[in-house]
């Protein structure tokens, strides 16, 4: 029988490697979820008070939404995020939502797309 010492030896580079790994991706969530620099934190509980239609679940923080560009299209709203115009599912729209920023709100995240998308104040 091998002594524990040997067999824990060669796996304990592995095991660091691997803790390594997932640290690196943590805080690479962490600092993607960070708000945009000219984030306005008055508004953060507007934020967090939007809902995702039928579901009730949170659409985002500060840190998952973005102003963004939009425009109409036949079949409804396109938001541009990441360099490029995306459709804005009909259902992740929030009608009747007051919006003090001014701008189109999207809130994103990569892999799960378009949670939420609400228009400016109409004048």
């Amino acid at each position: 029988m091998f002594p524990p010492v040997l067999i824990w030896k060669p796996i304990r580079p592995l095991f660091a490697a691997a803790a390594s790994l997932v640290a690196i991706s943590l805080i690479g969530a962490i600092a993607s979820a960070a708000p945009p620099e000219n984030a306005d934190g008055t508004l953060a509980p507007w934020f967090q008070s939007l809902r995702q239609p039928g579901t009730g679940i949170s659409c985002c923080s500060m840190a998952d939404c973005r102003a963004t560009e939009y425009r109409t299209s036949a079949t409804g709203y396109e938001a541009f995020i990441d360099d490029k115009w995306l459709a804005v599912p009909a259902d992740r729209v929030l009608d009747h939502t007051n919006n003090p920023t001014g701008r189109a709100i999207v809130c994103y995240m990569p892999g799960r797309g378009i949670l939420c998308f609400v228009r400016p104040a109409e004048t």
